[in-house]
């Protein structure tokens, strides 16, 4: 690599990094702030989808104004959003201020992940293209997954509010380096920014999200659930619409003729569905019922960060030789059987007989799945296109989270007791089954890339 690529990466790393490591830090903070806010499940399930509501959503509009703006002016601008969003979190007096800072946050998250690996595409070529995908990608798998060691130590150490403070260091030393970058911007003169899109995403997701949130408190026949839930479905609807009529659409429905794109998208769904659960599940159940510290909590998933950290770039290496189809079926099938090991779990928690297996099989599955995952979707699209590919890619990613953790009390119930991990451990593990199946029939290996 150059020094400009080097510095490329480092920055996209970052910029990528803070932005997820935070969505899953506060995690392993949930019973903490319940403890301090009030708020039961719901307050929990609001802090981590109010962030993936706008991330997920305008994660889309967001790779349209990088690939219109730049992708250095967009990090930059994303940068500090976050960094003033995460001091609100910080100083939040109750739950609902916490909500509305944390939907604010999400919004400066959405700016970071489409941008920084559409400046490693424009970047990067050929097998370094690849080699730089596999390393981003192992780097913000893991803090995805070192989000919850991070979040324990800060919460038993000082106040779940140092995961939010925290962040002044990471997006500084970003801003620092984003300025010492020479490359050319790329900047894409005829991309339009879709207003009545952006507006309907947000009104989709919000209302189907809230409506599954709330019907564990109200039910179903409430009309403050079904009234939003069914405008969230309408709403949808409508978006669907809007973006096959539009010119100039947040989410073009003509990446979808490639197979590999489409497929792969898919794919992320129900696979990142099941990474956010596990996430979720593991740190409130063993605190709340098994009686571990934070810390002990965020440990608990450590094994899974050193796979990732030492396997990804590797499996990367396999995946662009071999073709990605056999990685991405073979692998959340793996992490799905490390699934249905918590069917052991009982309310101790043994982390050496009941977790910990079921965590190595969940560590080898993702190492096995990522890289190979990321490379096939934006390997079958036009590297012009590199920006909007990349956000649809993470969008679909954070929202398979979003409806995942909303979905998870009419799943479990309204409290997180043996009998409800369980069945959240089911409802992980299909998930992640389902992704492999999918890929194995779907996914095409070689595929040359898109024209559209």
């Amino acid at each position: 690599m150059t020094r400009e690529q080097r510095l490329v990466l480092v920055v996209s790393i970052l910029a990528s990094f803070v932005a997820l490591l935070d969505g899953f830090a506060v995690n392993v903070a949930l019973p903490a702030i319940v403890r301090d806010l009030g708020g039961g499940l719901q307050i929990q399930q609001w802090v981590v989808d109010g962030y993936l509501l706008t991330l997920g959503s305008l994660i889309l509009v967001a790779g349209s104004f990088s690939d219109l703006f730049g992708r250095r002016r967009i990090l930059k601008i994303g940068l500090i959003w976050f960094l003033a969003t995460s001091l609100l979190c910080a100083v939040a007096p109750n739950g609902p201020f916490l909500v509305v800072a944390r939907l604010l946050q999400g919004a400066g998250g959405a700016l970071l992940v489409p941008s920084s690996l559409a400046l490693i595409m424009s970047t990067f070529s050929g097998k370094g293209e690849g080699k730089a995908i596999g390393t981003w990608t192992a780097w913000i798998s893991i803090a995805a997954l070192i989000g919850p060691l991070v979040g324990g130590v800060l919460v038993d150490a000082a106040s779940w509010r140092w995961i939010f403070a925290i962040n002044v260091l990471p997006v500084t030393v970003t801003l620092a380096l984003i300025t010492r970058l020479h490359s050319t911007e790329h900047r894409a003169k005829d991309v339009r920014v879709d207003g009545l899109g952006v507006i309907l995403c947000v009104l989709g997701l919000g209302g189907v999200v809230y409506g599954f949130i709330e019907q564990a408190t109200y039910g179903w026949s409430a009309p403050r659930v079904f009234i939003p839930l069914a405008l969230g479905v309408l709403a949808f609807v409508w978006f669907v619409r809007n973006e096959q009529r539009v010119p100039n659409p947040m989410l073009p429905l003509s990446l979808f003729a490639s197979r590999n794109f489409a497929v792969g998208n898919i794919a992320t769904f129900v696979v990142y569905g099941g990474l956010s659960l596990s996430s979720f599940l593991i740190s409130v159940f063993v605190q709340q019922v098994a009686g571990y510290s934070a810390l002990q909590a965020g440990l608990t998933t450590l094994p899974v960060t050193v796979m990732m950290f030492f396997l990804s770039s590797r499996v990367g290496a396999l995946g662009t030789k071999y073709g990605p189809r056999a990685f991405m079926a073979v692998g959340p099938i793996v992490a799905g059987l490390g699934g249905l090991w918590f069917l052991t779990v009982d309310n101790r928690a043994v982390y050496v007989t009941q977790l910990l297996p079921g965590i190595l099989l969940f560590g080898i599955g993702l190492a096995t799945t990522v890289t190979p995952l990321t490379t096939a979707i934006l390997g079958a699209i036009d590297p012009a296109r590199a920006g909007i590919a990349s956000a649809v890619n993470n969008a679909v990613a954070r929202i398979a989270g979003l409806v995942a953790v909303a979905v998870l009390g009419l799943v479990v119930g309204d409290h997180l007791n043996v009998s409800g991990f369980h069945k959240g451990a089911i409802f992980m593990a299909s998930l992640l089954i389902v992704g492999g199946l999918i890929s194995a029939v779907g996914i095409q290996n070689h595929v040359a890339k898109s024209e559209h």
